[in-house]
């Protein structure tokens, strides 16, 4: 059966994985089809992410492709029997499509890795700097301010919502000094990151401009873990576009620079632990120093 409209970032990805793995079995297109009683264009639109595969046959694929391990197996199945329904839906046609891309790999994220230079993350922004952010991205685009605001404010539903999951943010310190959205707008953005740090599954730390031994990465990216690493999906976007990854060699390089980058970033905010370790220096700390630089 095919897909109606475009094709998801969800969709390419599963397809991308049937063929990477029929590449490694050293099966052709043609091979893989017979086994499911598929013809070699067929096979060639299923990893396209253009037709879908019943479970059955992704069954038999992976067990010819000599595909053993059972998380990988089960959230590829998850993946590929997706409806890509969610709380994005309604927003479709309101909001770019990589925004709806982004949404629905957030909610099969279990683990979310976040960097971020310029910009604080969108899972942790208020709606006034998402706005002061947009009135200029959006000057000459189609889509609402106002739309998008409350969109990206729906995404933030997964940092408490009821699945368990794990959010670790590292932020460069020019992205704390960044004052496009006038000064009382990012104090109460600064106080929220704080209020954030607080929540039981999130991670927040910053990167210092003091940082020794590395020169800085330039580019923000998400690392999306669904819970299986071999899946994970590496996100750079841009203002027009996001580019995905998920070549097995970009998962482990942006899994280590992730590491790298926390390792070089302060302590995380945990304002009640800073204020016992006021002798050195952490992530509450730049804030705090940065919030009364912006007192009046």
């Amino acid at each position: 059966m095919g897909y109606k409209g475009p094709i998801s970032q969800r969709q390419r990805r599963f397809g991308e994985e049937l063929q990477r793995l029929r590449a490694a079995a050293g099966l052709s297109a043609p091979e893989a089809g017979a086994l499911v009683g598929m013809k070699g264009p067929a096979v060639s639109h299923t990893e396209a992410g253009r037709i879908t595969l019943n479970p059955e046959r992704l069954e038999t694929w992976l067990d010819a492709y000599g595909c053993t391990d059972p998380a990988y197996r089960a959230t590829l199945a998850e993946m590929g029997r997706s409806t890509g329904k969610g709380w994005w839906t309604q927003f479709e046609g309101q909001v770019p499509d990589l925004a709806l891309d982004l949404a629905e790999l957030e909610d099969r994220t279990v683990h979310l890795d976040s960097y971020d230079t310029l910009y604080i993350p969108g899972l942790l922004q208020l709606p006034a700097y998402t706005e002061a952010i947009y009135q200029d991205s959006y000057r000459n685009a189609r889509w609402d301010v106002d739309t998008a605001v409350r969109f990206r404010m729906e995404r933030q539903q997964i940092l408490t919502g009821g699945k368990r999951r794990t959010f670790r943010f590292v932020i460069h310190e020019a992205a704390l000094r960044m004052r496009f959205s006038g000064d009382a707008v990012l104090r109460a953005q600064l106080l929220h990151l704080v209020e954030m740090a607080q929540l039981p599954n999130v991670t927040i730390q910053v990167l210092p401009f003091t940082a020794p031994r590395h020169a800085p990465l330039s580019s923000s990216f998400l690392f999306c873990d669904p819970g299986c690493m071999d899946l994970a999906t590496i996100v750079i976007s841009g203002p027009k576009r996001a580019e995905h990854f998920g070549d097995p060699s970009d998962i482990a390089a942006y899994h280590e620079k992730f590491q790298q980058l926390r390792d070089l970033a302060l302590p995380a905010v945990d304002g009640g632990a800073s204020l016992r370790k006021l002798h050195s220096r952490d992530s509450w700390g730049i804030i705090q120093h940065l919030l009364y630089m912006l007192q009046t």
